[in-house]
């Protein structure tokens, strides 16, 4: 195995606002501590949540290293990293963690998985974070059920696109929003039963959904749209039903009046995936099921594009313009 560099290439930023504000530059690779492995990574993630961090609608200190997961191989493992975990070098690996942006990664161990055989690091890396936030949604936020009706927004997206594939090997049925008339047998693909074009102001979801489940609502809406489509979801879902607002693609949900769930004893919840995997054995248990979801179900891994490094301003233009399908990866 080469010498690790003392220097790398990274994306940091050092102030919130566009994209002028990601700067492609030489920092040192980050000093390994007790309880971490050094991570060479092949395939860095864009996910919605870092454009957050680089607008500063999620405040963080700076100067910043973006990114929240890659893919990639274990050059370095700290002095206390358990062996219990089984790690060693040269071992390939998906984490989730921070400062992923860059050519090397230090993340605690807690936070990294063995890529199991028969899953290549790319996909390893489009699937991670996002394939485990729709598990631990359709698992933890609200427990689907067979036979349940659901909507998924954005069906096509990095989350609804996994969200769709899951409920399907649950055996759910899934109404699924798309932004265009091209995306809609993608979705069909990706296990949604039901597509429609959300064409904003036009009531064509509702009505869907109405057809759909007798005018009873679905048992659960995953929202990651945000606040162009908040209320909507709330009149969408049935009595004791869960809206998961799970995502600001159009903004941040704004304040409403809690009273407003009454009509329906609906739940709204605002989840996190990090608080799902909080312990080693919950990270565990979902990576595991999503693993084996991914080789059993032989589920798509779609890639909307990988670019440079260098090219992350593209990515992030790319991501926030709501058009693409699938996955967006980085190479170092």
């Amino acid at each position: 195995m080469a010498p690790v560099p003392k220097m790398m290439k990274a994306i940091e930023i050092q102030t919130t606002g566009g994209t002028e504000v990601l700067q492609y530059k030489d920092i040192p690779v980050p000093t390994l501590k007790e309880n971490e492995l050094l991570i060479a990574n092949e395939f860095i993630g864009v996910n919605y949540i870092d454009t957050y961090f680089r607008t500063g609608l999620y405040p963080n200190p700076k100067p910043m290293v973006l990114g929240r997961e890659a893919s990639g191989k274990i050059v370095a493992l700290g002095s206390q990293v358990p062996k219990s975990l089984g790690f060693a070098n040269g071992d390939r690996v998906v984490y989730m963690g921070i400062s992923a942006y860059a050519e090397y990664t230090a993340c605690p161990a807690e936070k990294v998985m063995k890529i199991p055989e028969g899953i290549n690091s790319s996909n390893a890396c489009a699937a991670f974070l996002q394939g485990l936030t729709a598990l631990t949604l359709v698992e933890e936020t609200h427990k689907v059920q067979s036979g349940d009706w659901v909507l998924v927004l954005a069906a096509t997206g990095g989350v609804g696109g996994w969200l769709c594939q899951i409920l399907r090997a649950k055996g759910a049925k899934t109404i699924g929003t798309v932004g265009s008339e091209g995306k809609l047998e993608i979705a069909k693909e990706q296990g949604a039963d039901v597509v429609i074009v959300d064409r904003p102001g036009q009531g064509d979801v509702l009505k869907t959904v109405n057809e759909c489940t007798n005018g009873q609502g679905v048992a659960a809406v995953f929202d990651g749209v945000g606040k162009d489509t908040f209320e909507r979801s709330l009149e969408c879902v049935a009595r004791k039903g869960t809206v998961a607002s799970f995502g600001n693609a159009s903004g941040a949900v704004e304040p409403f009046l809690i009273s407003k769930l009454s009509a329906k004893n609906a739940k709204v919840a605002r989840p996190t995936l990090f608080n799902y995997l909080f312990t080693r054995e919950e990270f565990e248990h979902y990576s595991a099921k999503l693993f084996r979801y991914m080789i059993d179900e032989k589920f798509i891994v779609r890639i909307h594009d990988t670019y440079p490094l260098q090219d992350v301003a593209r990515a992030h233009t790319d991501i926030e313009s709501r058009k693409t399908m699938g996955k967006l990866l980085l190479r170092p």
